[in-house]
C-alpha cells in the first residue's frame, strides 16, 4: 500500500512538471485576465453597469477649404470581444474573451449639396498591463461620390491593414505596419488610463479620419505628445511635423474623465485649416434597447435631429 502511494505521488508530480514544461495544452495566463486584474469600484460602477456614455458635440469640420457645421458623437462602452476574431464575443467561454473599451465616433456634416457620414470604432483592452495595445480599429466614410473603408487588426507586433476606396489610386489595399501608438486609441486611453498617456517623442499611426479624407498613406509617423493642466481639465496635445498637423483634446480632471472638446489643425494649400468640436449634451443609457419609435424623443436629449 505504501509503495502504491509513492508511485501515485510520483505520477502526480511528473504530471504537474509535464504541464509546466509543455504549457498544459498551451494555456495562456492572459486568457484569464478577468481573474487576475481588478478595476476600481468607481470604474466598475460606471463602465460595467450595462450602460454606455453617449456624448454629442457641436462640430465645425473643415472640408474643401471651408468650415462646415455638423454634429459629432462619441459613444463609449465596455464589452467582451473574441481575442481571435476581434469582434463582439457571442457564446464563447471566458478563455477566449477579452474586455475592451470601445469608442464609436461619428461625424455628420454637409458639403454644399451633399452630406458626409463618417464613423470610427476602436477596441482597446481594459487591462492594459497584460494587453497594452489596441486590438482593432475600423473607419468608414460615405458621401454622394462614394465610400471608403479601412480596418486595422493587431497581429503579433504588427497591425494588419485592409483598405478599400472608390478612388483608383487607393482602391483595394492590404499590408501591415509595425505596432505603434494609434492616434485613434487616444480617445479610449483618456477614459481608461489618462495618467499614463504617452508623452515625449513617439511613433504614431495617424488618425483614420484624417488620412482617408486627405488621401494620405497610412504610415507610422514621428510625433511629439504633451499633457498640460488647466483649472478644471487636462489637455493632451499631439503634434506631427510631416505633414504639419496638431490634435488637442481637452478632458475632465475627475472621473469619468469626459472629453470636453478637441481641435485639429493642419496646413492645406499654404493655409492653416481647423476642425473643432465642443461638448453639447451627454446621455448615460443602454441605448441598444431603445430602438422603438417610442424612444425617438431621446435624440432630443443629445441635441440630435429626429428625422434621420
Amino acid at each position: 500500500m505504501e509503495q502504491a502511494k509513492k508511485i501515485s505521488h510520483c505520477a502526480v508530480t511528473i504530471f504537474l512538471l509535464g504541464c509546466l514544461l509543455a504549457g498544459c495544452n498551451k494555456f495562456n495566463p492572459t486568457e484569464t485576465v478577468a481573474h487576475e486584474f481588478t478595476t476600481s469600484a468607481a470604474f466598475d460602477n460606471y463602465w460595467h453597469a450595462g450602460k454606455a456614455e453617449l456624448n454629442s458635440y457641436n462640430l465645425t469640420q473643415s472640408r474643401y477649404g471651408e468650415a462646415r457645421a455638423g454634429k459629432a458623437v462619441l459613444i463609449f462602452v465596455t464589452e467582451d470581444v473574441s481575442k481571435k476574431k476581434q469582434v463582439k464575443a457571442d457564446g464563447l467561454s471566458y478563455r477566449h474573451k477579452i474586455n475592451v473599451m470601445k469608442v464609436n465616433f461619428t461625424k455628420n456634416f454637409i458639403t454644399g449639396i451633399y452630406p458626409y457620414s463618417m464613423m470610427l470604432s476602436v477596441f482597446t483592452p481594459v487591462n492594459r498591463r497584460t494587453n497594452p495595445a489596441t486590438l482593432k480599429a475600423t473607419m468608414s466614410s460615405q458621401e454622394w461620390c462614394g465610400q471608403v473603408y479601412t480596418q486595422l487588426n493587431l497581429r503579433g507586433n504588427r497591425y494588419a491593414i485592409k483598405s478599400h476606396s472608390y478612388f483608383e489610386q487607393e482602391a483595394d489595399q492590404q499590408y501591415s505596419v509595425k505596432e505603434a501608438l494609434l492616434e485613434d486609441e487616444v480617445w479610449n486611453l483618456i477614459r481608461l488610463d489618462h495618467e499614463n498617456l504617452p508623452v515625449g517623442k513617439l511613433n504614431v499611426l495617424p488618425g483614420l479620419f484624417f488620412t482617408r479624407l486627405h488621401h494620405k498613406d497610412l504610415k507610422v509617423k514621428s510625433a511629439f505628445a504633451e499633457k498640460s493642466v488647466m483649472d478644471s481639465s487636462f489637455v493632451y496635445r499631439l503634434v506631427y511635423a510631416d505633414p504639419k498637423r496638431e490634435l488637442t483634446i481637452q478632458y475632465e480632471k475627475v472621473f469619468p474623465f469626459k472629453i470636453l472638446s478637441w481641435q485639429e489643425t493642419w496646413e492645406e494649400n499654404s493655409k492653416t485649416m481647423k476642425t473643432s468640436a465642443v461638448l453639447d449634451k451627454t446621455l448615460y443609457s443602454d441605448y441598444w434597447t431603445k430602438n422603438k419609435n417610442e424612444f425617438q424623443y431621446l435624440r432630443d436629449s443629445l441635441g440630435l435631429p429626429s428625422n434621420y
